[in-house]
């Protein structure tokens, strides 16, 4: 695995503390657990093969390199996505809340 040499290649829990606490972490997975509140965002990271579970869905505005997403999530929705940099930003009224599995390789 290389070495982490830019903010953008640090994994969420890193990157932004305030956001994602650790929930576990060994040699197959690390699961992270996401809280944005209304017009919070994270700081750009980055995540291996991940599964995420909303448990509380709401407006997201994700950005990946130059492109945007604009993203209405429903509660319980759950979506896989291959290794990826990006910033999330809640965009909505509500708190947002996702437990991420990340693959480790």
């Amino acid at each position: 695995m290389a070495a982490l040499t830019f903010a953008e290649d640090k994994p969420a829990h890193i990157a932004s503390p305030e956001q994602y606490t650790l929930l576990l972490e060994n040699d197959s997975v690390l699961v992270l657990k996401m809280v944005l509140q209304p017009g919070e965002a994270d700081a750009q990271h980055h995540h291996q093969d991940e599964t995420v579970y909303f448990l509380k869905g709401g407006h997201l505005t994700i950005t990946e390199g130059d492109q945007t997403l604009n993203i209405s999530v429903p509660d319980g929705h759950t979506m896989w996505h291959e290794a990826w940099t990006h910033q999330v930003t809640n965009t909505g009224n509500s708190e947002v809340i996702a437990i991420i599995v990340e693959a480790r390789r």
